[in-house]
Parts: C-alpha cells; structure tokens; sequence
C-alpha cells in the first residue's frame, strides 16, 4: 500500500511538474495587467492585440511556411535514404553514407547553423545564389536537420515490414516502382505521417540554426519570441503560448479519435 502511494505521489509530481507551468502560462494570458506577476483581473484583451501585432502574425506565416516545406523535402529525402539503407544491401560507402545522414542527429546545431552560413555565403561568392538570406536558406536548413529524424523514424519501418507483399506483387507482373507506390508507401504511411511531424515540430521550434541561416525581414516566430521575451515577457506571449498549446490539444485529440476510429473500424 505504501509502494503505491508512493507511486501515486511521484506520478503527481512529475505531472505537476510539466504541466502546472502550462497552467500557469494560460492562467496568466488573461490577466488584464501588463505586468505579467501582478494579477489585474480577468480580460482577454492580449488576444486581441496578439491579432493586430504585425511582427508576430508576420513571423507566425513565414515559420508556418518554411516548416511545411522543410518537413515535405526532409520527407522525401528520408525516404530515398531509408530505402537506400535497408533495401540496397551491402555497398561501397554505405558506412559513411549512413554516418552522413545521421550526423545532424548528433551534431550540436551551433556547428551546423554556422556551417549552413559558410556554404550560403560561399554560394553567393560563387554563382550569385542564394541573393542573401531568408525563407531559401531557412527551408534547406531545416530540411537538413529534419532528414536526418526522418530517416531513422521511416529506416525502422522499412526495417520490420513483412516484405512478402511486395514479393507477391512482383511475382504478379508489377515493376518495382509501382510495388513502391502503391504496396509499401501505404504500410509505411503511418510512420512516413510521424516522421513529417516531427521534422514539422523541430522546424517551428528552431531558434540556433534559424539565427544563423535568416536575414532581415525573415524572421520566424521563436526568434521574434525570443527577441521578445529578452526585453521582458509581454502578456501577448502568454497569449500566444496559450494558442499554441490550444492547437496541439486540438490536434493530439484529433489523432486519438482517427487512432480509435480505425482500430474500430
């Protein structure tokens, strides 16, 4: 009895621990004073500045943006680097192709943002692109990082996928290409949906590599956040932290119910 209340109490805790904080922060967002520790009363007057502060709803768009397509290219190149890895076998190189795609897992992003910022300037030197920096160079570095989580998330399922179903489909007369598309992509699309969140999330969260690779007029919502918050913490970032965990809720209860559904169905 006392092991399990033991147990109990340290479950608590640790829920305590990482969500009373996010209680906080919302509880916070409608508090009508500007001073942030100083409760002013109930008002929902921040959410409404949030909506006319240009600089936030600006860096919002072009996070959204870059996220969505540096997680497509981090996709796509994870999957062709997956595939390479299991279905290809033995081949010359294949230890330093694979230490090259894993090594953004591994590396500290200070060293990859400024090395990103290298290849960039050089390019410019070079052949004239990219023309500065901003939404380009942002994607592409955010791709590569992402490749790297995509590979291992979709390597693993390539790895454990029965492959008798595409045996089959080729001893019935498909080409490998269409065994690709139209048997494996469907059985891997669980992990190939994980894999572009992932690379999603780690793009809308970035700040280091962002701060290295982004110019003006090309700033993402965490650096503008940050930037904020060193100058102070604004009510309206509790605001926006309170809409964010919102759209997560909305999103993680979304996936439990298509979860269930097709359990159920």
């Amino acid at each position: 009895m006392r092991r399990s209340g033991g147990l109990l109490a340290a479950l608590l805790f640790g829920y305590a621990f990482l969500y009373l904080p996010i209680g906080l922060l919302v509880a916070w967002s409608f508090n009508a004073s500007r001073v942030v520790n100083v409760w002013g009363g109930f008002s929902t007057k921040w959410y409404g500045e949030l909506t006319r502060n240009e600089a936030f709803l600006d860096a919002a768009w072009l996070s959204l943006k870059v996220a969505a397509t540096s997680a497509t290219a981090a996709l796509a190149l994870g999957v062709l680097a997956a595939v390479v890895l299991v279905r290809l076998g033995r081949f010359r190189g294949r230890m330093l192709f694979n230490g090259l795609v894993t090594a953004p897992l591994v590396m500290p992003e200070v060293i990859l943002g400024l090395a990103l910022l290298l290849l960039f300037v050089a390019l410019e030197q070079a052949v004239g692109w990219p023309d500065g920096r901003g939404f380009a160079t942002i994607a592409i570095a955010h791709s590569t990082m992402g490749m790297a989580y995509a590979t291992v998330v979709v390597r693993s399922r390539l790895a454990q996928m029965d492959r008798s179903l595409e045996e089959a489909a080729m001893d019935l007369g498909a080409r490998p290409l269409k065994v690709f598309l139209v048997i494996t992509l469907p059985v891997i699309a669980p992990s190939l949906a994980a894999a572009w969140l992932l690379a999603f999330t780690l793009s809308l969260d970035d700040v280091v590599v962002a701060q290295f690779v982004s110019g003006p007029g090309a700033t993402t919502l965490p650096i503008e956040v940050f930037s904020s918050v060193r100058l102070g913490v604004s009510p309206q970032i509790n605001a926006l932290g309170t809409l964010i965990v919102a759209v997560v809720a909305v999103l993680i209860v979304l996936a439990w119910r298509l979860m269930a559904a097709r359990r159920g169905g």
